[in-house]
């Protein structure tokens, strides 16, 4: 079972930093999804900053989101 989202905060290039509750820090790249339906939005940097954890994952207001297993094991390690 992947470890739920902690903390998340969204960096340039449409990307986020996220932290586990594992304490693993790793970054997830959103630009493969921005072109596929409701994540279209996330295209306005403005409105992809808004980006908040939630039930242990992360989403938006109009409630884009991505599952905690999909941003865990998409993301790329951070070195601390």
């Amino acid at each position: 079972m992947n470890p739920q989202v902690r903390h998340v905060e969204p960096m340039a290039n449409y990307r986020l930093k996220i932290m586990f509750e594992n304490d693993e820090i790793k970054e997830f790249d959103a630009t493969p999804f921005l072109d596929k339906g409701i994540f279209n939005e996330l295209k306005n940097e403005n409105y992809f900053k808004q980006v908040r954890v939630s039930f242990g994952s992360v989403e938006w207001p109009n409630e884009q989101d991505f599952s905690k297993d999909t941003l865990y094991l998409l993301s790329t390690p951070l070195s601390t």
